[in-house]
């Protein structure tokens, strides 16, 4: 995701810059999965950190999301 947003702000045109920020939602969206998907029941230590990861996949869709948005209403 952060790789995303790196050349997101590299990027050569608003089109670019707007597929890269949408393809780093879509990578905090699927990092989101694979963290739920991961069998933490019978382990409490590694079930709290598993939901902070997640939350904070999820507020980086919330902040990539917003950013897309803003692009998209500019122009």
């Amino acid at each position: 995701m952060a790789a995303n947003y790196i050349e997101a702000n590299e990027s050569l045109s608003k089109k670019d810059f707007r597929m890269r920020i949408k393809i780093g939602r879509k990578e905090a969206k699927e990092s989101r999965l694979w963290l739920r998907l991961i069998d933490t029941e019978n382990r409490p230590e590694a079930r709290a950190h598993q939901e902070r990861l997640c939350m904070e996949a999820q507020e980086l869709m919330n902040i990539l999301g917003a950013i897309f948005r803003k692009c998209e209403g500019g122009e």
